[in-house]
């Protein structure tokens, strides 16, 4: 049966006041959601002042485009190409980085059915199983290895079962309830952030602060780097050429008794006060070369020829 008037009509009025009141929200996948977790879910979000709201998606759709007429050019309007499949809003003001961290703790493991696409990869490990040997034709039917050991079936390595897209098949479905495992977690799947008008991934929550900033410093140190190589001054570079230069005359001072300023004399007091001042060069004379360990002797006279 479809909604009633006055359902509908609260429906309506119900999603254009969570749109006023919150400014953030995300949209989520609630394929093979149950009710009783979809409660635990809304309970563990209602300290954080975040709402839940689930609905067709055509009136979802009707009730944006009404909003749209009603406030042009709103950001907004932006989810209308994301309302589609069996999706739903968290509408929250809170920190989106917290609220998704409560969506992502609230999953909870499910056996493998029949016809369900596997959500990610699932290998069985490697090890005894409480199976006798008259199943020894099952495993053998799946091709997996095995042998016996003290009256149970033992598998001998990891077997690679499903692939994350793959349909779960009946044999796949039966094995992993032989040996009890559980392999894939349901909740509600974060599919599109929307943040005062920006819609985006929900992997973009994962970029810190100091990512960001470890960033900023890599690209501004090759810019800095580009610059200096270039001899083109710009303000990524010149702090490193400022500071260059004073480097230089800090040195010139630091090698002159007769020079110095306020900013070097720090510098100054560093050397040691009987360290004897290098001996410059006088103008226009070369500096003598080390001494040679012994003299040559001289050459012979060369003989006259008698020819």
């Amino acid at each position: 049966m479809g909604m009633s008037k006055e359902r509908k009509a609260w429906y309506f009025g119900r999603m254009e006041e969570l749109i006023n009141t919150y400014s953030k929200l995300f949209v989520v996948s609630v394929d093979n959601v149950g009710s009783n977790q979809m409660q635990q879910i809304r309970l563990a979000l209602r300290e954080m002042d975040t709402v839940i709201l689930m609905g067709k998606n055509t009136m979802m759709r009707k009730i944006i485009k009404n909003y749209l007429e009603a406030n042009p050019g709103h950001p907004f309007g932006n989810l209308l190409p994301v309302v589609a499949g069996n999706i739903g809003f968290v509408f929250t003001n809170a920190p989106l980085p917290d609220v998704r961290d409560i969506l992502e703790a609230n999953r909870v493991p499910a056996p493998a059915r029949v016809g369900a696409i596997a959500p990610c990869d699932v290998v069985v490990p490697a090890g005894p199983t409480d199976s006798g040997p008259e199943q020894t034709a099952f495993f053998q039917t799946l091709q997996i290895a095995t042998k016996i050991v003290k009256g149970r079936i033992e598998i001998t390595s990891p077997v690679d079962l499903l692939k994350k897209g793959d349909k779960v098949g009946n044999s796949e479905a039966v094995l992993l309830q032989k040996l009890d495992i559980r392999p894939f977690t349901y909740g509600l799947i974060l599919e599109h952030v929307y943040d005062n008008g920006s819609l985006y991934s929900p992997d973009i929550l994962d970029i810190t602060d100091d990512i960001l900033e470890a960033k900023f410093s890599m690209a501004l140190g090759n810019v800095a780097s580009l610059s200096l190589g270039a001899s083109y001054p710009t303000m990524a570079s010149v702090p490193h050429s400022i500071h260059n230069a004073f480097k230089t005359i800090v040195s010139i001072a630091v090698e002159c008794p007769s020079y110095s300023f306020e900013k070097a004399d720090a510098y100054k007091a560093l050397v040691p006060k009987d360290a004897p001042p290098a001996a410059p060069a006088a103008e226009g004379e070369e500096a003598p070369a080390a001494a040679p360990a012994e003299e040559a002797p001289a050459a012979a006279p060369a003989k006259k020829s008698d020819y």
